[in-house]
């Protein structure tokens, strides 16, 4: 057998073990106790903003930006927080509860004239290159699945979203979960086939500390996003 045979035959065989057995890997993950938000999704995180409803508050390129409001199809009336994480081909896709919560509506919005490729903010992020998310079109555009829930963070009610978006290769948007449910923090509620990108939108309170930023690799249902702010200790 020719080399060049040989090489095909390893790109194939290496090409399907990756997308109907390793894609599809599962692992178990350590759910962190107390009182803390979780990522959603595997991947690096691309954003973590503070924002206003309306306020635009990603330039991808002159003269586009999106808010908020464009990323969960909602018509948001709170401050929020946002945190963006890349989900590239080769990272576990099954997507995680970030706090405990009962499901209030799952959504479905259709892409605005087909999907965009992510290929931009896939290379953007694996080089590092700031903002990861300049040029990526997709943020606005693509299908998504919008799951609202309603949780708690300490005495406070929050109410928050998780943004699936699909990409040019993707082959579904998957949700286990139905309104009416509650969710333990950790627990698997979806998935999106191939690659994608998971945005977690949530009530902002004065006593969140944010532990990523980014740039940072996090892990779904395992890295915490943001904990509760320690009160600053009196010196006796």
């Amino acid at each position: 057998m020719s080399l060049g045979l040989v090489l095909l035959a390893v790109g194939v065989g290496g090409f399907l073990y990756w997308r109907y057995v390793w894609f599809w890997r599962n692992p178990e993950r350590a759910i962190p106790p107390g009182q803390n938000v979780v990522s959603p999704a595997d991947g690096t995180v691309v954003y973590v903003k503070q924002v206003q409803p309306q306020e635009k508050v990603i330039a991808i390129k002159q003269g586009v930006a999106v808010s908020v409001n464009d990323i969960t199809r909602q018509d948001l009336q709170v401050p929020k927080l946002l945190i963006g994480v890349f989900m590239s081909p080769f990272d576990v896709h099954y997507n995680r509860m970030p706090l405990t919560g009962q499901i209030k509506a799952i959504r479905h919005y259709p892409a605005a004239g087909g999907n965009r490729h992510m290929g931009t903010m896939h290379w953007r992020s694996l080089w590092k290159r700031r903002p990861i998310y300049q040029g990526s079109l997709h943020i606005g555009s693509n299908e998504r699945t919008v799951t609202a829930f309603q949780s708690r963070f300490g005495e406070r009610e929050v109410n928050g979203y998780i943004v699936q978006i699909g990409g040019k290769s993707v082959h579904g948007i998957d949700s286990y979960v139905q309104p009416g449910q509650v969710v333990p923090k950790g627990e698997i509620f979806g998935m999106i086939r191939i690659g994608s990108q998971v945005d977690l939108v949530l009530t902002w309170l004065p006593d969140m500390q944010v532990l990523v930023q980014p740039g940072d690799k996090v892990f779904a249902g395992e890295t915490i996003l943001i904990k509760a702010r320690e009160a600053d200790s009196e010196t006796p």
